[in-house]
């Protein structure tokens, strides 16, 4: 059953370590109020009507507990203020890199928001490689070079934050 594997990464109610700085960490993660249990993270046009679906759907399936943003948002509500707080609402996060994934400055936010969470308080995180090769995803080559090219260009008074989308995908990849 595919909750039990999140379930056994994520500590149960209860649960207790030896040390004192990992029992207080433990107690901080698990003494928070989630509203999600995974957050999807995926380029609409590549994955949304194909394999997300099917991965949201199996999830759902399995009593989880899942935001992906077209069934979650509704129309005419801000995207950003809501996304970054189900990031920051889910347990774990998935992250469905496809060729079309880094041409989106919004996926790269949001992957971006991911990745604080994950240093932070240490969010598990699944890389999902869709239709490309994991390597262009942590080198930025391949299909990522061009948009990659591109936000360079775009971000030039901002280069801070195209190198902190490399980071994040470098770490992710």
């Amino acid at each position: 059953m595919l909750k039990r594997p999140f379930e056994d990464m994520l500590g149960e109610e209860g649960s207790t370590t030896t040390s004192s700085s990992s029992s207080q960490y433990s107690h901080n993660v698990q003494s928070y109020r989630y509203r999600y249990d995974v957050f999807i993270s995926f380029r609409g046009s590549d994955t949304r009507h194909g394999f997300v679906g099917h991965l949201y759907a199996h999830l759902v399936r399995k009593g989880l507990i899942v935001f992906k943003d077209d069934i979650e948002l509704r129309r005419g509500e801000s995207i950003s203020p809501q996304l970054l707080q189900a990031i920051q609402d889910s347990r774990v996060s998935i992250v469905v890199f496809s060729k079309d994934y880094a041409s989106s400055t919004w996926c790269l936010d949001e992957m971006a928001a991911i990745y604080s969470r994950h240093l932070e308080l240490k969010q598990i995180v699944f890389p999902v490689f869709y239709d490309v090769d994991p390597s262009h995803v942590r080198k930025q080559n391949g299909v990522y070079e061009n948009a990659f090219v591109l936000h360079t260009e775009t971000f030039k008074d901002d280069l801070h934050k195209v190198d902190g989308w490399k980071r994040a995908m470098t770490c992710f990849a």
